[in-house]
């Protein structure tokens, strides 16, 4: 756990920040009131923006630098130009556009941040950097060492920019719904994926309790964007189209009513804007109020069921109350006119009751009450609920208009939570030619073995004469392919070359990339006078059960690299660093593509002896 004192002046100012969004994407969402006249069966709210965390320039030109010397042996001015390349990469990141791009720019920028991690950011050491991001909702500043953190923070970046494309769209056309319902449910699983793999955040924005509030906020909007979307489909409504109406409101107002509750939690409520949360319950009562404005639309409006549709009737009737509602039976009710009005009445009076909450809870919220249009829209659904009660009022009407029952919530599409598609944008490693070994131009090395993580012994060059029974040793892997055997007393042991070597030169060709089958061909067309290969050792790999346990260790980097699923679940979850906060779970599964996984043993000399 962890402390911090937020002053009064940054809360403020973040939060009024926050609700001028909330204003300036509510007019621009909805242009003008003839939109409540002519669409009066479509009555939209706004949506809830997050605004995005902020964070300070990074300056890692001398502390890569060091490292590249240090670590990989190489002169880090020569690396100059790939690290100003990513500091800008950065500095882009800090302010992207309000669309696609500006998530083709955050996901760029987070799919790099696994290359540098691999590079510079080894378990046992920190590089000295820290990472300066702000609260989205406070704007109280946090720092830490750990990568994970920026990770984390461009991430819920990812989350909030999808937050505030959903919010811009024109929700009363179908294309403006179908990106809204897209951008919100892309923005619940970042945040949702952010919970599930980070931990002990140091910022409020990102705990848990705020994590878990946010996807049932955009679980929530999505469910309002589907219940539009079933408005806008349906212009001819019939019995069947108001009662799937009514319940696709109810289910609105059933998330509603969970995200306000978790925002009025005892870790979230003083932390959460007050206008998130009177808006949030504002919705929830609407939302009821429709559901039952809608009900009564059914049953007043529409005439009463033939003999041929009452089958039909009757079973959409029967899921559609919480409990039935008390009075004659079910065929009766649905035949007899004065029975229909009765219940439909009952409706509209607890259709009014919530509407009328709805006004009251909104009045309560100065910001709420500067949205004019969102002030007309309450005012028009209740004076439209007034008015129906008025239209089917009879003054025979000598007993009090009894207790509608609530409605069942229900929902034709079901919100669904997409986690972010990293390997959408591609990107490549800026500093590919980090080696340690061979100095060849544009020569790349491996994550699997030039990374971080890993200190290795310089590059032997070995000059090998195949004898009777080969070359003397056993390879396997790829990129680079490892010696996982070495016959005693032949041309291989007699050379020097060792268990756990890698194989990175074959007569001057690079094979740090290099398949099996690519390696093998090379030596097989050694003629008469040998071949000579340059060869690396990690550091602690020394001998035949640390060669085993390094390949077994390696296995796991270099097939999800091979695969191009350097940022996936798996892979983001293996990068770990000791000394942070802020960490990725450790869940991730070797990878089935590695040929590490093979055991020693179980190699054939036919198939593996060379």
């Amino acid at each position: 756990m962890f402390s911090v004192r937020i002053s009064v002046q940054s809360v403020s100012l973040c939060w009024a920040k926050l609700s001028s969004l909330l204003v300036l994407l509510f007019k621009k969402t909805h242009p003008s009131e003839s939109f409540l006249s002519s669409c009066s069966e479509s009555i939209s709210v706004p949506m809830i923006p997050l605004g995005l965390k902020e964070t300070k320039e990074l300056d890692l030109l001398v502390p890569l630098k060091d490292f590249i010397s240090e670590h990989y042996g190489e002169e880090g001015v020569m690396f100059e130009k790939e690290i100003k390349e990513f500091m800008e990469l950065r500095q882009a990141m800090r302010t992207p556009s309000r669309n696609e791009a500006g998530l083709e720019l955050l996901m760029e920028y987070y799919n790099q941040l696994y290359f540098l991690d691999s590079r510079f950011f080894p378990p046992s050491k920190s590089l000295g950097v820290f990472f300066h991001w702000y609260d989205s909702l406070t704007g109280v500043p946090s720092h830490q060492r750990a990568l994970a953190f920026e990770k984390g923070s461009v991430l819920f970046n990812i989350g909030a920019l999808h937050t505030q494309i959903g919010a811009r769209q024109d929700r009363a056309s179908l294309p403006g719904l179908n990106q809204a319902i897209d951008a919100f449910q892309k923005a619940a699983g970042a945040f949702n994926y952010l919970k599930e793999n980070f931990s002990n955040a140091p910022s409020l924005d990102m705990s848990t309790a705020s994590l878990n509030m946010l996807v049932r906020l955009m679980v929530a909007q999505v469910q309002e964007c589907v219940f539009e979307k079933v408005t806008l489909l349906h212009a001819q409504k019939d019995f069947l189209t108001w009662l799937q109406l009514a319940q696709e409101a109810a289910r609105v107002e059933d998330v509603y009513s969970l995200v306000h509750q978790t925002m009025t939690q005892a870790h979230v409520k003083d932390y959460v804007p007050f206008s998130w949360t009177t808006m949030v319950h504002v919705k929830s009562e609407h939302f009821k109020a429709l559901s039952h404005y809608f009900a009564a639309i059914a049953l007043c409006d529409c005439p009463a069921a033939s003999d041929a549709e009452l089958p039909e009737h009757e079973k959409a009737f029967l899921q559609f109350h919480i409990t039935m509602p008390e009075g004659p039976s079910l065929r009766v009710l649905l035949q007899d006119p004065e029975e229909r009005r009765k219940l439909g009445k009952a409706h509209l009076k607890k259709a009014i009751m919530k509407h009328e909450e709805a006004m009251r809870i909104h009045g309560l919220c100065k910001i709420l009450r500067k949205m004019d249009i969102l002030q007309e829209v309450l005012s028009f659904a209740h004076k439209r609920s007034l008015s129906k009660y008025s239209e089917i009022d009879h003054e025979e009407d000598f007993f009090e208009t009894g207790d509608a029952p609530d409605i069942h919530p229900k929902t034709h599409q079901k919100p669904e939570i997409k986690s972010p598609s990293f390997s959408q944008v591609k990107v490549t490693d800026l500093f590919h030619r980090l080696s340690g070994c061979v100095s060849q131009s544009n020569a790349e090395g491996p994550l699997s073995v030039f990374s971080a993580k890993n200190k290795w012994y310089p590059m032997r060059r070995v000059h090998l004469m195949r004898g009777e029974n080969g070359f003397g040793f056993t390879l396997r892997g790829d990129s680079p392919v490892l010696i996982a055997g070495v016959i005693p007393g032949g041309c291989a042991a007699e050379a020097g070359l060792k268990e756990g070597d890698y194989i990175i030169l074959v007569n001057g060709k690079d094979c740090r990339w290099s398949k099996h089958a690519e390696v093998v061909q090379l030596l097989k067309s050694t003629g008469e006078e040998g071949v000579e290969i340059g060869v690396i050792t990690l550091q602690g790999s020394e001998g035949p059960k640390a060669a085993e346990k390094k390949a077994a260790a390696m296995s796991s980097g270099s097939g999800l690299l091979k695969s191009n699923k350097e940022n996936s679940r798996k892979s983001l979850m293996n990068s770990k660093s000791a000394s942070t906060l802020l960490a990725w779970n450790k869940k991730s599964k070797r990878s089935k593509n590695s040929t590490y996984s093979i055991p020693f043993t179980a190699v054939g000399d036919n198939e593996a002896m060379y």
